[in-house]
């Protein structure tokens, strides 16, 4: 009875594609800002450029003949980044609030409006 089986739901997460992060745990922990590439709302994961490299291993086909080896980014965890503040030059937690009827994100500690 697998065709009964609801959709899993797309949460709200506090990131987008194209925001400046900075990673807070782990291996890739540092100050430094990177730009989200992709967002996975379903599973609460981030793709961010230059974290998480791995080396993914091709076969040979018709555009590549030789095959080979190249590294690409993999996702981690949402809770493992923090907004990027300008102002404050390091991460930042976010609230939403609503301006004009539109839902803002809001830097908690600098006050900085990310949308």
């Amino acid at each position: 009875m697998l065709h009964n089986k609801p959709k899993p739901q797309r949460k709200s997460l506090h990131v987008k594609k194209g925001d400046k992060v900075v990673v807070i745990t782990g291996q890739y922990k540092s100050e430094e800002a990177r730009e989200v590439i992709k967002v996975d709302g379903i599973n609460r994961r981030v793709v961010i450029e230059g974290v998480n490299l791995r080396w993914k291993h091709q076969k040979p086909s018709q555009e590549n003949p030789k095959g080979g080896r190249m590294q690409m980014e993999h996702p981690i965890d949402v809770s493992n980044v923090l907004l990027f503040s300008e102002k404050l030059g390091k991460g930042t937690r976010t609230k939403t609030e609503v301006v004009d009827g539109k839902k803002v994100r809001v830097g908690v500690s600098c006050g900085t409006k990310f949308d």
